[in-house]
């Protein structure tokens, strides 16, 4: 699915509205527009981006306890 970027929309602010808080989703679209990390924060209104339409959640890394 391609969307437009809207005025003051960053990467992160697109991803969050179309997949919610889904981790690795910023990753994915990255992959997917690689062009689109040149462009800065704040993406050009009307910028076109490809939004895959899966994307694979982000494993869970492990935690470190400091005091074991």
């Amino acid at each position: 699915m391609q969307v437009m970027a809207e005025q003051g929309d960053t990467l992160d602010a697109i991803c969050y509205r179309y997949y919610g808080a889904l981790a690795g989703a910023l990753e994915a679209v990255l992959a997917t527009n690689p062009h689109l990390a040149e462009l800065g924060a704040i993406l050009p209104t009307g910028t076109p981006v490809e939004l895959p339409n899966q994307v694979e959640q982000a494993t869970d890394t492990q935690m470190i306890q400091l005091w074991d």
